[in-house]
């Protein structure tokens, strides 16, 4: 990884982690209001959900990358290792899954 996607990506996730505390800050605001007519509680949530879902899958992404390539290199090297490549390449799919059950529990 060269500087520069090393330097992107340290920004990205402070923007991300201003935009949590933001949010946060808001729905702790709205429940101390205690009023029924926003139901913004719900709306964070759901925006907390969508977050967790969609960084799991971009970071499955960008490690099933890396480990793709390399598991195709290993199998033109030795084709008989296919059990092993298969299995490194889909276990970042259970990032996604664990990243998808604040879906089911909100």
């Amino acid at each position: 990884m060269n500087n520069n996607t090393l330097k992107m990506s340290l920004r990205t996730l402070i923007v991300l982690l201003v935009l949590t505390l933001v949010a946060q800050g808001a729905a702790a605001q709205d429940a101390a209001t205690d009023d029924d007519s926003n139901d913004i509680n719900g709306d964070i949530g759901m925006i907390g959900v969508g977050l967790a879902l969609g960084l799991a899958a971009i970071g499955a992404g960008f490690s099933q990358a890396a480990i793709g390539s390399a598991a195709v290199g290993m199998l033109a090297e030795d084709g008989s290792k296919f059990g092993v490549a298969l299995i490194f390449t889909a276990l970042p799919e259970s990032i996604v899954i664990l990243g998808a059950l604040p879906l089911f529990l909100q």
